[in-house]
């Protein structure tokens, strides 16, 4: 006998429910429920006149309807963050002191809001229907640490603000599972199933999206509760974002001197700007740091936050629309990590031209699963036959997503049912993350005690010594965390490196170099507008997220099992959070997340005195700061420039040209005559007035480049690419396109024991010459509106350009190589250009089988006290 049932309202909302006792075994309980109340629509989308005939085709032909977008709602002027604050740390407190799951759950079942939204006698008909969805405990006990916390509209399919506590009590995703198990039981479920009938296949009907998006909650959920056990997990959370909302409310009315003097850790507290070596300056010492940073670079380690959402990038799959991380931005010919590892193989090319021994640094880069960032970037390595070092130099370890919040009183911001709106949790999670996931004991099993980080979107931190010299200081004086700072520049998003001095309430000072985000200047009541010449905020250092840092001090903060492990807690709510919701329309909200930031680690590296400390107090620290030129330490490549936006800072547009400037610095001082490059604001509409990029092989210490190139001009509209490090330029004068790329630039690919391809340095490498030698040409159409010179995707009339396959070499002297010409050297030749009556000698010979693998001329690099002296070796 079929059984039908009739539609039902409740509290204003319509839930469709078939059920047919003749189904198979495996047929299921379903609903539907249509929100027309949250939608603010005058009328229901569809009347009970519109509904099929058959009762039991209503879920074949009515399309599901969802929510209204989710939109932050402002809470009530009235809202209590102490109230909530104390309520949350008692239960905190009584979590902490459960021993096992079973008294946890007794504990949280007790808080009021858990209870308020059970029902107090509902309990057992929710956990059935839970049950039905096959939570297990612990999942349990995760969603109502999410009810706890005050975020049951997580788990609601209505957007609407809650009016009532009654409407608080019976949610509309609670009303639909009491009405579901009342009918259940009025059902004698176990009678009909020992008739045939559904018996335990009964089951909750969600449709595969929301099944979808309830495990990836717990999945979330889950997340948070074990990463930030260290803070109390989802209770913590959602505590530290109250607190931090309350400071930030607070603070409006409370300026610095207020806080120098309110502070409860201490009687006294200061900032200053901290004094470090600049290796612009102290160009004898910079030079012998950079050789200690060489010497030690198989002690060191390599770490690449990639984890953030780079929103302000904008950067899509021109294929399939979809959003891709700041790692996949293709700059200068290659994505934004394949350049990381290009300036960190230079390094290690340098290391054998010195020492004559391979060095493969292993690099732990920190994934997020925002835009797929983890499987893009896997993908990207596994293509890339993991660069030439092994798949075992890698570890790829993901940060978890944390949820966005309101900025008038912590809600979680939903944009579709049991989804709430999620970001990465700053890139502070590191280090803690890292001793969860054994990235410390990784890096020791590969002999490493110390390691350089920085951040992919900073395309010039590896120009010239500033990362040597960082390491150099670091390993050399065994500091345990040193930054690479510069000048601090006009409307950079950037924070601040500073000295903080306190005096404790112990009567003891403390001092130490400590950061503070550009988000939390008002609190030391420094402005971030224009920065005067005696403006407090022109006196610090910018903070540039370049840092050494050891190891073991690193893992005893990261495994600290307290809020010391998540250093630098802040709420950014000054940008508002921009989602998608479930309609398709962009909404931006008044918000924020939980963030940690990295650099913040200094705090707990402070040092300790019995009396005030007035002169060198940098000294004695276990910390350090070098300085350097703004260009040669930071210049990112942030935000997506907007048409018609006269600043190209922190644009790929802007760093490209701080990328040339360097460049041109670099080969002025070969007596080459170069265009000059004038400020950004000139070359808003025009492009850059050349085109110069060298692969950092070729150094990557200026003072090793120079040896390579001398004399000769480069013209203004010429482009100039160099992808070879054995390279030798003499009197060569550029107008027009000339184009240098090897396949082998700094050796060949090697099977090692476990079938991978590793790149032998100095092996095989490709060679090139050019002395006394005029290249003319037309060069890149500046003319072409399809030129992305960021990107170096020009359009040529004509070029010069030579490709050596292998170990090939070329040579060109004393000629004029005019117009379009494009030459192939294959592997194991020498290809030499020399003058011919008339016209041009081209020679193309084999190289001598005696000399395959050094070629017929090398560079010898030899140490000279601090200096590197390169001599040219012909064989």
């Amino acid at each position: 006998m079929a059984l039908n049932l009739t539609p039902i309202t409740l509290r204003n909302q319509l839930f469709l429910f078939s059920f047919n006792s003749k189904s198979s075994p495996n047929s299921r309980l379903s609903f539907n429920s249509n929100y027309y109340h949250s939608l603010h629509l005058p009328k229901p989308l569809f009347p009970f006149s519109s509904l099929p005939s058959s009762p039991s085709s209503w879920l074949c032909h009515i399309p599901r309807v969802t929510t209204a977008p989710v939109e932050y709602a402002p809470p009530a002027p009235d809202f209590d963050f102490s109230h909530e604050i104390a309520r949350l740390n008692i239960l905190r407190s009584r979590l902490s002191a459960s021993k096992n799951l079973n008294e946890k759950h007794s504990v949280v079942d007790k808080d009021a809001t858990v209870k308020q939204f059970l029902g107090t006698n509902q309990n057992d008909g929710f956990s059935t229907v839970l049950a039905s969805l096959n939570l297990d405990s612990y999942e349990l006990f995760l969603v109502k640490c999410l009810v706890a916390a005050g975020q049951e509209h997580v788990l609601s399919f209505g957007s609407q603000p809650v009016q009532s506590e009654s409407e608080l009590a019976r949610s509309s995703l609670k009303s639909a599972l009491y009405a579901l198990v009342e009918m259940i039981d009025k059902l004698d479920v176990d009678r009909v199933g020992g008739n045939g009938g559904v018996g335990k296949n009964i089951s909750f009907a969600l449709n595969y999206e929301e099944i979808e998006a309830i495990k990836k909650l717990l999945k979330t959920l889950g997340e948070i509760e074990q990463f930030y056990d260290c803070i109390g997990g989802i209770i913590g959370y959602q505590i530290t974002v109250l607190e931090l909302l309350a400071r930030s409310c607070k603070r409006q009315a409370t300026n610095w001197s207020q806080t120098r003097t309110e502070s409860k850790e201490c009687q006294f507290l200061e900032i200053h700007a901290p004094s470090g070596l600049d290796l612009s300056q102290s160009t004898e010492y910079a030079s012998q740091a950079a050789i200690w940073g060489i010497e030690g670079l198989s002690d060191l380690g390599e770490i690449y936050p990639l984890g953030g959402s780079a929103d302000r990038l904008g950067l899509v799959d021109p294929d399939t629309g979809e959003c891709l991380p700041a790692a996949m931005l293709p700059y200068c010919g290659r994505t934004l990590l394949e350049g990381l590892i290009r300036d960190l193989q230079a390094r290690e090319f340098l290391y054998f031209k010195l020492y004559g021994k391979q060095c493969i640094t292993p690099v732990a880069m920190m994934t997020s699963s925002a835009k797929n960032n983890h499987e893009r970037i896997t993908s990207l390595c596994e293509r890339l036959g993991w660069f030439g070092r092994g798949r075992s130099s890698f570890k790829l370890f993901e940060q978890p997503l944390v949820p966005t919040v309101g900025a008038e009183d912590g809600k979680w911001l939903v944009a579709k049912p049991f989804t709430p709106v999620c970001k990465p949790g700053g890139h502070g999670v590191l280090w803690k993350l890292a001793y969860d996931k054994g990235i410390f004991k990784w890096f020791y099993e590969h002999g490493r005690k110390a390691a350089t980080v920085r951040q992919v979107s900073n395309v010039v931190a590896a120009t010239d010594l500033t990362l040597l010299a960082l390491a150099g200081i670091g390993l050399h004086h065994g500091k345990k965390l040193g930054f690479a700072s510069c000048e601090r520049q006009l409307g950079a998003t950037e924070g601040i490196n500073v000295l903080i001095e306190k005096k404790n309430l112990d009567g003891r000072w403390t001092y130490g170099l400590s950061c503070i985000e550009y988000t939390e200047f008002d609190k030391f009541g420094i402005t971030n507008g224009p920065l005067a010449p005696e403006s407090l905020q022109a006196r610090f250092p910018a903070n540039t997220n370049i840092l050494y840092v050891d190891l073991h001090s690193a893992e005893l903060v990261g495994s600290s099992e307290n809020e010391n492990s998540l250093p630098g807690m802040v709420l950014n709510i000054k940008k508002p959070v921009v989602y998608v919701d479930h309609f398709g329309r962009q909404q931006s909200v008044s918000g924020g997340r939980l963030e940690c930031t990295m650099q913040n680690i200094a705090d707990s590296f402070f040092s300790t005195s019995s009396s005030r400390c007035y002169d060198r107090v940098e000294d004695n620290l276990d910390t350090f700061i070098v300085y350097n030129e703004r260009r040669r330490v930071t210049s990112s490549a942030k935000r997506k420039r907007k048409h018609a936006d006269k600043s190209l800072h922190q644009t790929p547009d802007g760093s490209l040209l701080d990328i040339l400037r360097n460049a041109c610095n670099l080969l002025s001082n070969c007596d080459i005559r170069l265009p000059e490059i004038k400020g950004n604001d000139v070359y808003v509409d025009s492009g850059p007035p050349f085109l110069l990029l060298l692969h950092p092989a070729l150094g990557p210490l200026w003072e090793v480049t120079r040896q390579k190139f001398h004399g000769g001009s480069i013209s203004k509209g010429s482009e100039l690419q160099i992808e070879v490090a054995e390279f030798l330029w003499r009197n060569v004068q550029l107008d027009g396109s000339l184009i240098i790329v090897a396949e082998h630039v700094m050796g060949s690919m090697r099977i090692d024991e476990s079938d991978e391809p590793i790149l032998q340095y100095g092996q095989r490498c490709g060679r090139c010459k050019l002395q006394n030698v005029k290249v003319l040409n037309k060069g890149i159409d500046w003319n072409s509106g399809n030129n992305e010179y960021w990107k170096h995707d020009v359009q040529r009339l004509e070029t010069f350009k030579v490709t050596l396959y292998g170990n090939a070499e070329f040579e060109a002297t004393d000629v004029v190589l005019e117009g379009n010409h494009v030459f192939e050297v294959p592997n194991g030749y020498k290809m030499k250009i020399e003058p011919g009556r008339p016209g041009l000698s081209v020679q193309l010979d084999p190289i001598e089988p005696s000399i395959m693998d050094s070629g017929s001329w090398f560079w010898n690099y030899k140490i000279k006290g601090s200096h590197i002296q390169l001599e040219l070796v012909e064989l």
